[in-house]
């Protein structure tokens, strides 16, 4: 890419090779001099943001660009004698992938807590996938790419999924009373536990661009518990009930002296009734380039997408930071919001459960250990 050449002027590009790559700086490691009249190629489904003097100067969108700095070839190397031939001009560009980034997962890595209002207090495992896209380039590497070289979906996958599962407590505490309800609501709570995150995502520069929950999984005593019920309510006879299931006891009692009949045993044994959806509509969405007119979020009307501010409003649209209590996109160096003067420094409290002392993400509503109201 020439970003380490005396004479030279710099060509900067970037292709993603991997597929997984959020965003790549050039050069990758340490800092450059890139030169006054270096050109810069932007793909359609890439932005850029060049980095001078240490501070975001310039977003850019699709197309070729001519930067401006400091550091003139040969002239600039000759004046940085004093620096061990260093220009002290620093500058890097770093290019972000803007495409939608498909399948990525989530999970509880431990059980979390649901008060069911039949079964009890049970803890639950949930999967599902999710994808994502940058909105915001400049806020998502201010918010969590820093000085990176390169960020890619694995760095980032973690984290999200942390906050999603958080989240997913919180909803299903909420808009679930028991697991023997939950058959068909798959949809309904996909769709719900989506919304709720999008502000979560937006605060980082991400959008949430679908999100599907692939299984909801009690322990096998519950199984077993919701198995029972199902039964009881199909036969309605207790007696009936004890019958079947001595007569299913000495069938597999039966069976199990032969290789054949010990295997139709075992999938009798293993068998579960179909509960569980798995199958979702996207709810995917057509990405924006930075070319096209987007909505001002602040007064709601129609601005080109390479705007800075709202010619109507004055709402800042290059986003570096955002307030963390009203979500106003914040000026660079601002010290307090200007909307609700919320200190810029101070973050969310971590939510603390009362009754088992765990510290849960901030804005959370149900304890992820113990299940308890926060």
């Amino acid at each position: 890419m020439g970003t380490n050449n005396l004479v030279f002027l710099e060509m900067i590009e970037w292709f993603d090779e991997s597929g997984k790559e959020l965003v790549h700086r050039i050069p990758e490691t340490g800092s450059g001099e890139i030169k006054f009249g270096a050109q810069l190629t932007v793909r359609e489904s890439q932005a850029a943001v060049l980095f001078y003097k240490g501070k975001a100067l310039e977003a850019f969108g699709p197309g070729r660009h001519t930067l401006k700095t400091g550091n003139i070839p040969v002239l600039t190397k000759i004046l940085s004698a004093p620096w061990a031939m260093t220009s002290p001009l620093r500058a890097e560009v770093y290019i972000i992938n803007m495409k939608l980034f498909p399948n990525l997962k989530w999970g509880t890595m431990d059980p979390v807590a649901f008060k069911d209002s039949e079964l009890g207090l049970i803890r639950l495992r949930a999967h599902g996938v999710f994808n994502i896209r940058i909105v915001q380039p400049l806020l998502f590497i201010n918010s969590l790419v820093g000085t990176m070289g390169v960020y890619t979906t694995d760095e980032i996958e973690d984290y999200l999924k942390r906050v999603i599962v958080s989240r997913f407590n919180d909803h299903l505490g909420e808009n679930l009373d028991s697991l023997l309800n939950l058959a068909g609501h798959y949809d309904e709570l996909s769709t719900g536990l989506m919304e709720r995150l999008k502000t979560d995502f937006s605060h980082l520069g991400i959008a949430l661009s679908s999100l599907y929950i692939t299984s909801i999984t009690p322990p096998p005593d519950v199984q077993q518990a919701i198995d029972d019920k199902s039964r009881i309510n199909v036969i309605q006879d207790m007696d009936k009930l004890v019958k079947m299931k001595a007569a299913m006891a000495i069938e597999k009692a039966a069976g199990s002296t032969g290789d054949a009949g010990s295997g139709l045993g075992m999938g009798l044994g293993f068998m579960m009734p179909g509960m569980l959806a798995s199958a979702f509509k996207a709810n995917g969405g057509s990405m924006e380039s930075l070319t096209q007119e987007i909505r001002c979020p602040d007064c709601g009307n129609f601005i080109s997408g390479g705007s800075r501010f709202c010619p109507l409003c004055g709402h800042q649209q290059l986003v570096f930071n955002q307030c963390t209590g009203c979500g106003k996109n914040l000026p660079p160096n601002a010290s307090f919001c200007p909307k609700c003067g919320h200190p810029v420094d101070q973050r969310p409290e971590p939510a603390k459960c009362a009754n088992c002392g765990m510290e849960n993400i901030p804005g959370a509503s149900y304890c992820n250990r113990c299940g308890e109201k926060l």
